[in-house]
């Protein structure tokens, strides 16, 4: 039963596919970017091994000391964990290769697809009042992935457009599915957003094209155009906004962020 004294907490919205280079990681960036310029407080959660979102988010390797591997293996406060990144209001949980191990060590755990929904439901999350908490899945359905949509409200999927890209996302919506029935009911789709966009491209327009026939009103107005700014702006450990504030890039993630919060409810 929820707790009608504890405040209302963050929407936790799950970034998920399982397939790799679709743009997952730096719509979690950008996107947490975005929000925090509309006045959103937002926690970053690293779920991937690779810890691209941490570093993306200016989090260097040798100041995670403790990481969402602890968040989730050990009995450690979230308050150790989450750092507060460079950009204001935006905050992370930053992840580490040693999380690659984490699947195999939940396996005897019988709360095991429960550990990240327990951990982000901890009392002292409170005190930061974050609006949003979005969670950065590995490129796999794995135990990890399980954990993200079972702590979540809603999964959004980032969709690269090229060619067989909506083949892949079947056994994700199956997993959803299943998770749904056995774990999280009230889980739901956020939306898809297509990636790496080319409109001088005919592949682009095809892909879009059977998406929203396919898809209808999950897939999100907005498109995320293929952009040189959003791929440079990593290496400077800063989100496209920041790196480039009037980019393509930036103006296509502030305008997802908008979508997003419009359909808040």
């Amino acid at each position: 039963m929820s707790d009608p004294t504890r405040p209302q907490s963050a929407k936790i919205v799950a970034i998920a596919n399982q397939k790799g280079g679709v743009g997952k990681t730096t719509t979690t960036i950008n996107l947490a970017a975005a929000l925090t310029e509309l006045g959103m407080r937002v926690l970053v959660v690293d779920l991937d091994p690779q810890g691209n979102a941490s570093t993306g988010l200016g989090i260097d390797a040798n100041q995670r000391d403790k990481t969402t591997y602890d968040l989730i293996m050990g009995d450690v406060e979230i308050g150790e964990i989450i750092q507060a990144s460079p950009t204001e209001g935006l905050y992370v949980s930053p992840a580490t290769i040693d999380l690659s191990s984490a699947d195999i060590e939940m396996v005897s755990n019988e709360k095991r697809s429960f550990l990240l929904h327990d951990a982000l439901r901890q009392h002292a999350i409170d005190g930061y009042a974050f609006d949003y908490i979005l969670i950065d899945c590995p490129p796999s359905l794995s135990l990890l992935t399980v954990n993200a949509l079972v702590a979540s409200d809603s999964v959004l999927v980032p969709l690269q457009s090229e060619f067989f890209a909506l083949e892949g996302l079947s056994q994700l919506m199956l997993t959803v599915r299943e998770v749904r029935q056995t774990a999280n009911p009230n889980l739901r789709i956020e939306g898809v957003v297509l990636t790496m966009y080319d409109q001088r491209n005919n592949l682009s327009r095809q892909v879009e094209q059977d998406a929203r026939d396919n898809l209808q009103d999950l897939v999100f107005e907005t498109v995320i155009p293929r952009n040189v700014r959003i791929s440079e702006a990593p290496s400077f450990a800063i989100p496209v906004l920041e790196y480039d504030t009037n980019s393509k890039g930036s103006l296509a993630y502030r305008a997802l962020a908008t979508e997003l919060l419009s359909k808040r409810r």
